[in-house]
């Protein structure tokens, strides 16, 4: 098995199952590997509770408390490289990613040549279901202000629905990734592009969640805002080494 899908949960029990099932019955094989950060809600026994079902495929790791959306996946790329998955999707457990758009962003990396495919939100038009215009608003332009700081040719700089080829994240230096909530996507696609990696959008349609409660917050946007000039300046500093095999 090659490919490997990270899921962050924190109170997730309304969604979790449904959501593995869906990945594991889509046509192109996926393991699932759940960053699960001490849910009250028993998320994590739902999870184990499946892992007989889908032996060797379900994997959980536990963390203690609430540790944040970037150390989330940078714990599940440390697991996915030791590992030697060749393809590493992100994915929210809240179905706003559309878990069939999995086999897009794979085909992206496979077949058109992406060392980093993005579930866009922007590339074609806004696509997105039942945010409020101030949000719709407000992620739209975040995305126009990243651009305009980085020069990156993104569309949808926030997005969290991504697939990565191994290479890029050897390639990166995990440990020199700074942000932790949204500005956490972007230092990922911003570091990935100043090495040079080829990055293509696939459009998706983003939905709001239905069931859960969303983790959104106003502290998040604004350590995107500023983390963003912050990550700027110290690019200036940095070397980006293309990768080599």
């Amino acid at each position: 098995m090659k490919n490997l899908v990270i899921i962050p949960t924190y109170n997730e029990k309304e969604n979790v199952e449904k959501m593995i099932r869906t990945v594991f019955s889509l046509q192109t094989p996926f393991n699932i590997l759940i960053i699960e950060d001490g849910s009250p809600d028993g998320t994590a026994a739902i999870v184990k509770s499946l892992q007989q079902e889908f032996k060797d495929k379900l994997h959980i790791l536990e963390r203690k408390g609430k540790l944040g959306l970037g150390t989330a996946y940078l714990t599940g790329f440390r697991w996915a490289l030791e590992r030697d998955y060749e393809y590493i999707f992100e994915m929210d457990c809240d179905f706003s990613h559309p878990p069939e758009d999995l086999e897009n962003l794979y085909k992206a990396c496979t077949e058109q040549g992406a060392d980093l495919a993005i579930g866009s939100r922007y590339i074609k038009g806004i696509n997105v279901i039942n945010w409020p215009l101030g949000r719709v608003l407000m992620s739209y332009f975040a995305s126009v202000y990243v651009r305009f700081i980085t020069g990156m040719k993104v569309m949808d700089t926030t997005a969290g629905f991504k697939c990565y080829a191994q290479k890029v994240l050897e390639t990166i230096d995990l440990d020199n990734i700074h942000l932790k909530g949204y500005g956490f996507q972007i230092e990922m696609k911003f570091t990935a592009w100043k090495h040079g990696f080829k990055i293509i959008e696939v459009p998706i349609i983003f939905t709001e969640r239905q069931e859960g409660t969303s983790k959104m917050s106003g502290g998040i946007f604004n350590e995107a805002l500023w983390g963003i000039l912050k990550m700027k300046i110290r690019s200036w500093f940095r070397k980006y080494p293309p990768y080599k095999s």
